[in-house]
């Protein structure tokens, strides 16, 4: 007679379905209420009564389970990492060239959507945590010229994209809505490198 351990396939832990959906709900609460930086893998595995390794077993990394918890369809940081190769005076130009394909994708329409969620609801704190936490600490400090702008200069380069996220796929406002990406990305590469590197009025 076979039992129901037998049955049991091998090292899938017990109870996997009610252990995934608490480590994404404390998750999703931990860094709406502390933001990434200060939630750790350690935090959320107490707070959803499991062991750390398992956190790290089901998600990865803190980013993936960010992503996880917001429902993106793909980790954010496949898109911000090749981006550390990037020389400083092009990352203007390959951003868009990197993020509108994605966006325009079948994947994209999943992101279009989670986004309309978090804005909808009271999720805005996870995304301006993302903003300021991961983007902000990946890309400031290599455009923080004159020091003490990095942060802002990624916020003026999060308008425009959001811009375009809106204007493109939210309200699919034509012509807009149907230009090739190319277009697109010709169009305000040079406006997102001026954001990063040229002058900003006011800054000292």
């Amino acid at each position: 007679m076979t039992t129901n351990a037998e049955r049991r396939r091998p090292g899938r832990p017990p109870g996997t379905s009610d252990n995934r959906d608490r480590i994404l709900e404390t998750a999703r609460e931990l860094f709406a209420r502390n933001g990434i930086d200060k939630t750790s893998i350690r935090a959320i595995a107490a707070g959803a009564g499991v062991d750390p390794a398992l956190v790290h077993h089901y998600f990865g990394t803190k980013q993936q389970l960010f992503a996880a918890a917001i429902r993106a369809p793909i980790d954010p940081m496949t898109v911000i990492r090749p981006l550390r190769d990037v020389p400083v005076e092009r990352i203007g130009h390959v951003l868009p060239t990197l993020l509108l394909p994605i966006w325009d994708s079948e994947m994209g329409k999943g992101f279009i959507a989670t986004l309309r969620s978090l804005l909808a609801g009271s999720d805005v704190t996870l995304i301006r945590s993302f903003l300021q936490e991961v983007i902000a600490a990946e890309i400031g400090p290599r455009i923080d010229s004159p020091r003490g702008t990095g942060r802002l200069r990624v916020q003026y380069v999060a308008s425009q994209l959001l811009g375009v996220v809106m204007a493109r796929y939210i309200l699919e406002l034509e012509p807009f809505a149907s230009l090739p990406v190319e277009q697109i990305a010709e169009t305000i590469g040079p406006t997102l490198q001026r954001y990063l590197t040229g002058e900003l009025p006011g800054s000292v």
